[in-house]
């Protein structure tokens, strides 16, 4: 507790932070006259029952690597970006089809003979990828960030086989090298998704289907890899992600797993000598808080300029997750995170179902909680491979909920299209003028349409983009890149009224974060919501 003492206008009070990093929650008691007592938090005067407390994030400064945050993410889904070639799947993982037409839709639901979920495959390749760096320049982009590319069966590739092995559909090692080195070239650096949570029940280690000539844990307690998974029942009833049997779960404080990632010559270090800049991390809380501080030690040990992205969908400096309060941004585990609350915040208050003072709060108490460095290197995403499309998402209505069965087939009405692009520029606008990194999901500056998955996967329509979306997207984006101010600058938030938010970037003295001065001069912008 810390006395008040009356200063003109308020009080005052000293407070003393903890010698180690750790959040701290506080209120203000008040007793009155009769000896009762009323708490203020942040949700105002109340009990203390009732009360919210503030939370006070007391981290170690640690740098952000200087690159990150600054620029522009553009997230590709392999398969589904652009190919060099029709690839021959004979002889590969995963029993795979592969369209020979790349407008064809993905598939809804399992293969008819294999039963396999996701073995329909377009070919999109890491070349296909190099082939459009220059495209990929033009939109201010610096950071790619690429959902996963190990050898795996599914064309998702989040039930990875093998670690060290790239799927061959996408390309080869040297492939991938050659990419980080032509990206270097044009100011871009490439993140890889790592899937260190589980691995695909028809991989190396486990081996459920006995397709590999070691022995996988399915197969007996005495393989290399039986301490790697957890059975309740041998073989068969063992621990997986969400219950999906295709994905057993990893142990990831069996020690020989987490040499096999974590060493000198593990998978986090192997991959980075390759050229890449780092990792962003899939269910990032799911993994043990020990297993994140050693990963961020190997990764930084390779390169000191290495970023970890992690995927945390709710505010990642308090989540919850397996009963244990987590905070991920201490200093000691990632650099930053999706920023899934701003996308929930934003979709919210551009289609008028979250006014804009709900909305202020809400970016408020992120930037509240969150250390200044992590806060301005969030990952500003609007569109996901795990999200319905964001036009059809700005259309309003529920189409990532609707049935799978339906869902494939739809499009937006005329209508409903020019509703969406018309929110889409005031998201835009949103998006250009926060802290953070704007994030693009291939295609989205397309104006691609799409449900849930598998329909937010579409092949990139190269030759048949939006004119108009993509005009929004570009004219955004080089905003963004020709003003310091906008990346680096304070930020002031203030609702004009509940459709109308006012962002205000500006310099003073020490304001910026990265440590590079800022000579161009403040920017406002007004936002709006649109209502249907």
């Amino acid at each position: 507790e810390t006395a008040l003492l009356p200063c003109p206008g308020g009080f005052s009070g000293v407070f003393t932070a903890p010698e180690k990093p750790e959040l701290v929650w506080y209120s203000f008691r008040f007793t009155r006259p009769d000896g009762s007592c009323v708490y203020l938090g942040r949700n105002g005067l109340g009990e203390q029952t009732s009360r919210q407390p503030w939370q006070l994030t007391v981290y170690e400064s640690r740098p952000t690597p200087e690159w990150f945050g600054r620029g522009v993410t553009y997230q590709i889904f392999p398969d589904r970006f652009c190919r060099d070639a029709i690839p021959d799947p004979k002889g590969l993982l995963g029993q795979r089809t592969v369209h020979d037409n790349w407008d064809d839709p993905p598939r809804l639901g399992p293969d008819p003979l294999t039963g396999r979920w996701n073995s329909d495959f377009f070919g999109g390749s890491l070349r296909g990828i190099c082939r459009k760096l220059d495209y990929l320049q033009s939109l201010s982009v610096t950071t790619l960030y690429l959902n996963p590319i190990f050898y795996a069966a599914s064309s998702h590739r989040y039930d990875t086989a093998d670690y060290r092995m790239i799927d061959p559909m996408l390309g080869t090692q040297a492939d991938l090298t050659r990419l980080c080195e032509e990206a270097a070239k044009r100011g871009m650096r490439v993140l890889l998704d790592g899937v260190f949570n589980h691995t695909g029940d028809d991989s190396l280690y486990f081996n459920r289907y006995g397709r590999y000539d070691s022995v996988g844990a399915y197969q007996s307690p005495d393989s290399p890899y039986a301490g790697w998974f957890t059975f309740e029942r041998f073989p068969d009833k063992y621990k997986c992600w969400w219950g999906v049997d295709t994905l057993p779960e990893v142990n990831k404080d069996n020690e020989d797993y987490r040499r096999f990632i974590l060493a000198e010559d593990g998978v986090a270090r192997r991959w980075m000598r390759a050229g890449t800049a780092g990792w962003r991390l899939d269910v990032a809380d799911e993994l043990p808080m020990r297993f994140l501080r050693d990963l961020r030690t190997a990764v930084r040990t390779q390169d000191a300029q290495a970023a970890l992205l992690g995927e945390v969908w709710e505010d990642a400096s308090n989540k919850v997750s397996y009963g244990a309060q987590r905070c991920y941004c201490l200093g000691d585990t990632l650099d930053s995170v999706m920023n899934y609350p701003l996308r929930e915040a934003a979709i919210g208050f551009i289609t008028g179902t979250l006014d804009a003072y709900a909305f202020c709060r809400r970016v408020e108490s992120l930037r509240e909680n969150y250390p200044l460095p992590f806060f301005y290197s969030l990952m500003n995403l609007m569109g996901s491979h795990d999200r319905a499309r964001l036009l059809n998402v700005l259309a309003g209505e529920a189409w990532e909920q609707a049935d799978p069965l339906e869902r494939g087939g739809c499009r937006l009405s005329d209508a409903q299209r020019a509703l969406a692009i018309r929110r889409l520029a005031e998201m835009w606008k949103l998006y250009a003028a926060l802290p953070g990194m704007p994030s693009v999901y291939y295609g989205d500056e397309a104006g691609m349409e799409g449900a849930a998955d598998p329909f937010c996967r579409f092949p990139y329509p190269w030759g048949r983009e939006d004119a108009q979306v993509m005009t929004i997207t570009r004219e955004a984006l080089a905003l963004r890149a020709s003003r310091p101010i906008l990346r680096r600058g304070a930020l002031q938030l203030h609702p004009i009224d509940r459709d109308t938010v006012r962002i205000r970037r500006f310099a003073y003295a020490g304001c910026d974060v990265f440590g590079e001065p800022l000579d161009d001069a403040e920017f406002e912008i007004n936002v709006h919501a649109i209502h249907a």
